[in-house]
């Protein structure tokens, strides 16, 4: 009989050390023995996506800098930031009666110039008549040929003179070259403008409803991205509403933050309803592909630095700082390559410093 009991008190304690080195071990999920928050590697099915941040930004030529191309004094200015637009539409006027006046003055050059061409026409005709009967010199005759041909260039010269007065004048009317709203104007009704080697720009307009999300995708994430995956994005200033999207083009060249590489991948957007502005801050998501029972964490258990990433493993009941190889994540998981086994516990989040 005391042997019986001596066999199960045995058992008891056996199974209670057990029990003590499996959660000093980590195995146990919730909170190890220093007290840390701890999530185990396990094996999930994770539908992957890219998370990056972006800004919103016009499409090239969507935005458009107007500017006078000849100087002068701004006479009507009839329009006011947040103002829509149409293409065509006229937004300013500079002063135009010196414009006039030299156009006027070249359309009287001009007369004057074809009159003369009309004489030495009738003259080259009698000339043309006189040379076949030999009853006149043949000096004079070449005189006359010069003479006509040369009031046909005068004509010509004071056409293309003409022309150029008449767009000198058109420079005046300012007219908005695409439709879409003033973002900006950086004059006023009676100010004078000057031209050098740059037209200054006064006005800027934006077409809002061409738009894009030029987003940052970290260097680890940009070979799973692909030109047409769906994408959503978000904005502060609209909580709760997600705008949907695509990828539609991938830049080639890096951009270089804090010692981190990410590639600019631009998202179409479609702002109709007018709820997007440029220069807004976007948090967004790309769709890739489903993966299957692939090992994961949380996404908060893997932390950066620099270019790698790590994790803090419970080895013996003590974090232990361990760098890993991610692959894929979605909003919640990021998928393990390398540098874990399942079943292991590691720390969510950094360790608070002492």
């Amino acid at each position: 009989m005391k042997r019986k009991v001596i066999v199960i008190s045995v058992v008891v304690v056996a199974a209670m050390v057990s029990a003590v080195i499996l959660a000093m071990s980590g195995i146990f999920p919730g909170k190890s023995p220093v007290g840390y928050p701890t999530a185990r590697v396990v094996k999930r099915d994770l539908g992957a996506t890219v998370q990056a941040t972006g800004i919103v930004k016009p499409l090239v030529g969507a935005e458009v800098k107007v500017g006078a191309r000849t100087p002068g004094k701004v006479i009507e200015l009839p329009i006011n930031v947040g103002q829509k637009v149409t293409m065509g539409e006229v937004i300013a006027k500079l002063e135009q009666d010196d414009l006039v006046a030299k156009v006027k003055l070249q359309e009287a050059l001009l007369d004057e110039s074809k009159a003369e061409s009309s004489r030495l026409e009738k003259d080259l005709e009698r000339d043309k008549q006189l040379n076949e009967t030999k009853s006149i010199a043949s000096q004079k005759f070449d005189l006359t040929v010069a003479l006509h041909e040369i009031a046909r260039a005068r004509v010509e010269k004071a056409k293309a003179e003409l022309d150029y007065a008449k767009a000198l004048l058109s420079y005046a009317t300012i007219t908005a070259p695409i439709k879409g709203t003033v973002a900006s104007v950086n004059t006023i009704q009676g100010e004078t403008v000057t031209t050098g080697l740059n037209a200054p720009t006064f006005i800027r307009i934006i077409d809002l409803d061409r738009l894009e999300v030029l987003a940052y995708v970290d260097e680890n994430d940009i070979g799973k991205v692909r030109v047409g995956q769906e994408a959503i994005f978000s904005v502060a200033a609209h909580q709760g509403t997600d705008f949907k999207g695509e990828v539609t083009s991938i830049y080639p060249s890096a951009t270089i933050q804090d010692n981190v590489v990410y590639y600019i991948t631009s998202v179409s957007v479609d702002n109709r309803e007018g709820k997007l502005m440029p220069d807004m801050t976007a948090n967004v998501l790309i769709f890739l592909d489903q993966r299957k029972g692939v090992l994961t964490l949380p996404n908060k258990a893997v932390q950066r630095e620099g270019g790698k990433k790590y994790v803090y493993a419970i080895q013996d009941g003590v974090p232990d700082k361990r760098y890993v190889l991610t692959g894929w994540k979605d909003s919640s998981y990021t998928e393990i390559l390398e540098g874990l086994v399942e079943g292991q516990s590691v720390v969510i989040g950094e360790l608070p410093r002492k």
